[in-house]
């Protein structure tokens, strides 16, 4: 049975670059943010998003992502009616992902909010993902283009690194990349073990 690894970390920890390694490694991994991306232009959940935070979001049938950005991270209970509106179809699109995918011993799904969300109850073990607070910071205005405020206003609507560290199976410090890329290495050989023996 397909065994399913929850993969996590704050905004800047360096997850993705950790997903698209295990994916080098010949594992199959589902970008949860990416999807979500993708599942927010669909019609069903742009009426939602319509409906909950105005057309003013929206450039003809273009969402403002930016805007709503801006939104969300500054105001939680509006960070929860988004969530409530796009959580649902990213799980219906990942089930169904997850049928697509059944003959792989194990899978990664990365997500920044896999707590937050309660997902994390979901999966066979957690993999969290930190680096210093500056080291983010730095990576997300170089990524993002956007401000130091910006970015610690979406660092405090996400859970802390301790939290996340308090509820992982493994933890793999970005710091050094390549020192991650091995931690990623060793991990991957645990699991497949335990696959093994289960």
């Amino acid at each position: 049975m397909t065994k399913i690894i929850g993969l996590t970390g704050g905004i800047g920890s360096g997850k993705t670059t950790i997903a698209n390694h295990f994916r080098s490694l010949g594992i199959s991994v589902y970008i949860a943010d990416d999807e979500a991306r993708k599942i927010m232009q669909t019609p069903e959940v742009i009426d939602a998003i319509k409906e909950t935070f105005g057309e003013t979001l929206f450039e003809g049938a273009v969402l403002k992502r930016d805007k709503l950005a801006e939104i969300v991270f500054n105001d939680s209970e509006k960070l929860q009616q988004l969530n409530a509106i796009v959580h649902p179809a990213v799980k219906r699109h990942f089930k169904q992902w997850l049928l697509e995918h059944k003959e792989f011993p194990i899978i990664i799904y990365e997500a920044a909010i896999l707590f937050e969300s309660g997902n994390y109850k979901d999966f066979d073990s957690i993999i969290s993902v930190t680096a210093p607070l500056e080291s983010r910071i730095q990576r997300v205005i170089e990524r993002d283009k956007t401000t130091r405020d910006q970015v610690l206003g979406r660092i405090n609507s996400q859970w802390t690194d301790e939290q996340r560290i308090s509820k992982s199976d493994y933890v793999i410090e970005n710091i050094d990349c390549e020192i991650a890329k091995k931690k990623t290495e060793e991990i991957l050989k645990i699991l497949r073990i335990k696959q093994k023996d289960s």
